[in-house]
């Protein structure tokens, strides 16, 4: 009986540890190499790694759809800048600032605990409010968050220097650190997932009814996938200002929300295992969709596709992915986890039942 529970064990985190130990291949490759583009490519494709497991913890587990994370992204992405950025360049053009952010430049872990903290603690206010919608009316919210934390960003002079940027932000995020950032999302999706709280969300997300039936706080369950996955959303954000340097509030609104989005409806929206497949499959066809569309030199013939084509063939490749593979690459599962459908939604239910039951 002990063997079988640790196998059990083993079986819930066995693709959380091969997902990580695939991260860490993709970063050793890359150091191996040694080509600068690549690393910077990989570095990015492991920052929105971040972000789309953090996506995947509450869109996976809850069935709705948010528009909103990448305002997450965006505070913790701020968090870090305030933190971190030359203390004379914030107090002449971040003039806003409290004087412990403005007179100091703070060390790097101590710059990605706030880019946790702040999203989380917004997420856990907006949440309050939100988390009751059901469907489009809950994503429209979303979004409409989205909307307002731009234009707040994009306005606020003395605090986020509107539309101009922050710079000053040292640049000490390459592959490995964000390799870092990436292992941590998918062990902290992992441990939710698997935990009372994503069995319960999940069961809401396959039958509400019952599962309200069944003792489950639908909303308090909610909310913890929300703030736990704006603070994952938060971390890349944090881990993209030390990646660039510099930060404008044009890099986190419609653009990234839409890439981030294709990354894990691609990869299979229901996996933790297919938002990380999603990030890989999504970059790759990127880099070679820009690739053409800079064009390149065949013998005597320059052959290059016409401007836009990056964004068409990607909506196209998305649709094709869709139509053949509606649940994904990964179709909704897990890799060492591939049970069917309805014997999964079962079993939920009776764990959600049983959980619900030891909470009160």
């Amino acid at each position: 009986m002990k063997g079988h529970t640790n196998l059990s064990h083993f079986g819930q985190h066995s693709s959380a540890v091969v997902l990580s130990l695939v991260v860490a291949a993709i970063a050793l490759v890359t150091t191996l190499v040694g080509d600068e583009a690549i690393a910077t490519s990989v570095t990015e494709m492991l920052i929105r790694m971040t972000l789309v497991v953090g996506l995947y913890i509450f869109i996976g587990n809850s069935g709705i759809t948010s528009f909103g994370h990448v305002a997450f992204s965006c505070l913790g992405a701020y968090a870090v800048g305030w933190a971190t950025a030359e203390p004379m360049f914030k107090q002449i053009m971040l003039s806003g600032l409290p004087t412990f952010l403005q007179e100091n430049q703070y060390p790097f872990w101590m710059a990605m605990i706030g880019s946790a903290l702040l999203p989380a603690v917004v997420a856990l206010l907006f949440g309050l409010a939100i988390m009751r919608l059901n469907g489009i009316a809950a994503s429209i919210a979303t979004f409409a968050f989205l909307i307002i934390v731009n234009s707040v960003f994009a306005n606020w002079d003395s605090v986020t220097a509107g539309v101009s940027s922050i710079i000053g932000i040292p640049t000490i995020v390459g592959p490995w650190v964000a390799t870092g950032g990436a292992i941590f999302a998918v062990l902290v999706a992992n441990l939710f997932q698997t935990s009372r709280f994503g069995i319960m969300l999940r069961a809401c997300r396959d039958d509400e009814v019952a599962a309200k039936a069944s003792g489950v706080r639908v909303v308090r369950v909610r909310l913890i996938a929300f703030v736990l996955s704006a603070a994952v959303a938060g971390v890349s954000g944090g881990l993209y200002a030390q990646f660039l340097g510099i930060l404008a509030i044009d890099a986190f609104y419609l653009n990234l929300t839409f890439i981030a989005l294709a990354m894990l409806v691609v990869g299979g929206v229901g996996s933790l295992t297919g938002a990380v497949s999603g990030v890989v499959v999504v970059t790759v066809i990127v880099e070679v969709l820009r690739f053409l569309e800079r064009g390149f030199t065949l013998g005597s013939t320059s052959i290059a596709s016409p401007p836009g084509s990056q964004e068409i063939g990607l909506g196209i490749i998305m649709a094709l992915i869709l139509i053949f593979r509606p649940g994904g690459i990964a179709g909704g599962r897990e890799l060492f986890a591939l049970t069917g459908r309805k014997r999964h939604s079962e079993k939920l239910l009776a764990d959600a039942s049983q959980t619900a039951t030891a909470t009160h």
